[in-house]
């Protein structure tokens, strides 16, 4: 891509990799499951030329990134932990963090644990959960022929064996169905509704999903081509990981149960993103001014999925810079 620069740093114990692009305030923006730092090449350009200093990450276990064996290596601790050793790299005492999917999380919990180094947070798609009352996977849906897509990721090697069979079609599947151009029961797991995220035990995740034959328009071959071609290098052992800490970031973050994220924050979602349909999502959304309560706003995208950044490109991009003149 024109323009971004990439570089290895040494973070938290671990090498990573990052690409980055353009001069000025520090933007980290973190990046979910199952992508890379290539899920942000729009906002990198845009913020660029708007006068920041934008860096994505290939995030723990993705792409270019080391990716620790032992899965207690994914607690939510060692992301927030590398998102300041990358400030430490770079050499910067505050950054503005952006996060998308489980990035969402890893950028809530980094303005939440250290207010100090990042003064605000963007979050697309996941908005700040305050500790729950109880165990996560004690409450996750399943019956005697399906069980919520969470819970199938916590069995190593299960999910990799589906997913690495052909590591093309399983992402195309993945980012077509669960996003805002897929027709109603095309997304299966991933499509928001009365049954999100729940897997059949027979067909795993990808069996109720469409392959589609035409992509939408902020989707290129190349871009699959990427995507794939990383997974196939690496696995998606990585990503599945940070599933699989679920109940261990629960039991870590009691101290912090009730906290509320101090810094100034913006959240943007899709109206058709599958993790609005979450059990409890609507929950979440509505205790957000009181958990977040320097939030700015909250925009909601007419007809967009769950890959937020990528399918409302401009949109995104213009709401993150707005809101970045702020501070």
């Amino acid at each position: 891509m024109h323009g971004v620069s990439h570089l290895i740093i040494q973070t938290n114990g671990i090498h990573m990799h990052l690409a980055e692009q353009g001069e000025g305030p520090l933007v980290v923006l973190c990046h979910g499951f199952p992508e890379s730092w290539y899920s942000w090449r729009h906002q990198l350009r845009a913020l660029s030329e708007a006068g920041f200093h934008a860096v994505a990450p290939d995030m723990r276990g993705y792409g270019k990134t080391e990716r620790p064996e032992a899965i207690d290596q994914y607690t939510m601790f060692h992301l927030v932990g590398d998102m300041v050793g990358l400030l430490d790299a770079l050499s910067a005492e505050t950054a503005v963090i952006a996060g998308h999917d489980w990035g969402g999380p890893v950028a809530w919990h980094s303005a939440l644990l250290r207010p100090d180094r990042f003064r605000g947070i963007i979050g697309l798609s996941v908005p700040y959960r305050q500790r729950a009352a109880v165990r996560p996977s004690t409450v996750m849906p399943q019956t005697e022929t399906a069980l919520f897509y969470q819970l199938y990721f916590q069995h190593p090697g299960v999910a990799e064996a589906e997913f690495e069979r052909d590591p093309k079609t399983t992402l195309k599947k993945m980012l077509y169905s669960a996003s805002g151009d897929a027709p109603v029961g095309a997304g299966g797991a991933w499509e928001a509704g009365p049954n999100t995220g729940m897997v059949n035990c027979q067909t795993g995740l990808l069996g109720d999903m469409t392959d589609p034959q035409v992509l939408p328009s902020w989707l290129k071959t190349s871009d699959i081509d990427f995507y794939a071609a990383e997974f196939a290098r690496t696995g998606f052992r990585g990503g599945l990981n940070w599933y699989r800490n679920i109940d261990r970031n629960w039991e870590l973050l009691a101290p912090y149960a009730g906290a509320k994220v101090s810094v100034p924050a913006l959240y943007v979602a899709g109206d058709r993103d599958l993790v609005t349909s979450f059990p409890g999502a609507k929950q979440w959304l509505a205790d957000l001014p009181r958990t977040a309560p320097l939030l700015r706003k909250h925009i909601t995208l007419s007809g967009c999925g769950h890959w937020t950044q990528q399918e409302r490109a401009a949109d995104v991009s213009s709401a993150m810079i707005e809101f970045l003149r702020t501070l």
